[in-house]
């Protein structure tokens, strides 16, 4: 399907949807730029639009929390649909109260970010459609193939090298659906020295990729926003394989599937202590 097509797919959908829900956030263009929005009826969806990509998973989340009882739709690439499956079962989202408007990547999207899953999978939500077609799979990441060649040492330096040019503003956790503690470990002067720049390597960098090991959906958002073009989802590919290869865990796939590192104290086996 063209991406035109498309749209105008979407935007007939949302229209049918509107009378039965309290609102539909999507990205909305004017003249004085593109930003998310919750359109209602009567909005003009001529200024609905899917360019360019944000991720709006984190909208709905503060919509649904400010307004319990309300139904909300969304418009949703299969990153943010993984993304969404990951918030749901750390009581982000609401499940029950969410529309699914799933919208497929094309392949020229998909090979931008090495994607080899940009068709949404809504199977398991309660309210969602898919629109579109599968594209074909991105190819693989070139600078992971030519890091497998590297020894540890090497490795060891192409990171050092990275993690030096960061500058700490932080816009690779502000922007990422998955971040959101209420604390903040990189602000902890226990783990973080203030006001130091480069941040301590490789302490700040490495702590975020441990709290988004089985949280990171590959949106590639963090990469994408970094000023200093830290190649960030080398990283966060890398230990997303790990996670799947280790523990059996595919991040986002399944609505009801535990993360393996997110058990609560209600989740854990009895022990019985003699």
């Amino acid at each position: 399907m063209a991406p035109n097509d498309l749209l105008d797919t979407l935007r007939a959908h949302v229209a049918e949807k509107l009378p039965e829900l309290d609102g539909v956030v999507g990205l909305r263009r004017t003249v004085v730029g593109t930003a998310p929005h919750l359109f209602r009826q009567g909005d003009d969806l001529s200024e609905l639009v899917l360019f360019p990509r944000y991720p709006l998973a984190p909208v709905v989340s503060l919509l649904q929390k400010r307004y319990p009882q309300a139904r909300f739709g969304i418009v949703a690439r299969a990153c943010d649909l993984r993304a969404l499956v990951e918030m749901a079962k750390r009581n982000q989202v609401d499940p029950d109260r969410l529309y699914i408007l799933g919208v497929a990547c094309t392949a020229e999207e998909a090979e931008e970010c090495h994607c080899d899953a940009s068709f949404p999978k809504t199977e398991g939500w309660p309210q969602a459609v898919a629109l579109g077609t599968p594209s074909p799979a991105g190819s693989p990441n070139p600078i992971i193939a030519r890091y497998e060649t590297m020894g540890l040492a090497e490795r060891w330096a192409f990171w050092r090298e990275q993690f030096a040019k960061c500058i700490k503003c932080y816009g690779c956790r502000n922007i990422c659906p998955e971040c959101f503690c209420e604390a903040c470990a990189l602000e902890d002067p226990l783990w973080v020295e203030p006001g130091v720049l480069a941040p301590p390597f490789p302490s700040f960098h490495l702590i975020r990729a441990m709290h988004m090991a089985t949280r990171c959906v590959g949106c590639r958002q963090c990469e994408l926003t970094c000023p200093a073009h830290i190649p960030l989802t080398v990283l966060y590919d890398l230990l997303r394989r790990d996670v799947a290869e280790l523990l059996s865990y595919e991040v986002g796939a399944d609505l009801f599937a535990a993360p393996p590192l997110s058990l609560t104290l209600a989740d854990a086996p009895i022990v019985e202590v003699e």
